[in-house]
């Protein structure tokens, strides 16, 4: 491995583990809102199917926000250019103000305070995340 690799791993390893845990996180909510979904539309025929309404159905649309922050985080640590780097700190502080439950209200903030009333599994994804976006911000690059 080139000494330039190594470096560019060793600094970016912190948006690396922030990328990871908002993939757990994503995956945990899916998880969860499956469950949901099959209590009411009865059990989905395969991981396919799933695909296709996690995508398309309004029923998972509260989830793309997230889905959207994830991919554009995973587009900005692949660039080389400084001018797209430029840009992660603003990200990172969008992950944390979207990462914010809320009991009252609609939208992301209500979906995923419910979510966090429902699952473990995302109570600690959520823990994991909150954690690496305070030791991410303020982004150093």
């Amino acid at each position: 491995m080139s000494d330039m690799m190594q470096v560019r791993r060793k600094r970016d390893a912190p948006l690396d583990n922030l990328f990871t845990g908002l993939l757990r996180l994503h995956k945990a909510l899916l998880d969860d809102e499956r469950v949901a979904y099959e209590r009411v539309h009865g059990r989905i025929p395969s991981n396919g199917a799933f695909l296709q309404l996690a995508l398309n159905d309004a029923w998972f649309a509260w989830l793309r926000p997230l889905s959207q922050l994830i991919a554009r985080l995973d587009e900005l640590s692949e660039s080389d250019e400084g001018s797209s780097r430029d840009e992660i700190p603003e990200l990172l502080a969008s992950a944390q103000r979207l990462l914010l439950p809320a009991e009252e209200g609609e939208g992301f903030a209500r979906q995923y305070y419910d979510a966090l009333q429902r699952s473990p599994d995302v109570v600690l994804a959520h823990a994991g995340v909150r954690a690496l976006l305070i030791q991410s911000l303020p982004y150093k690059g």
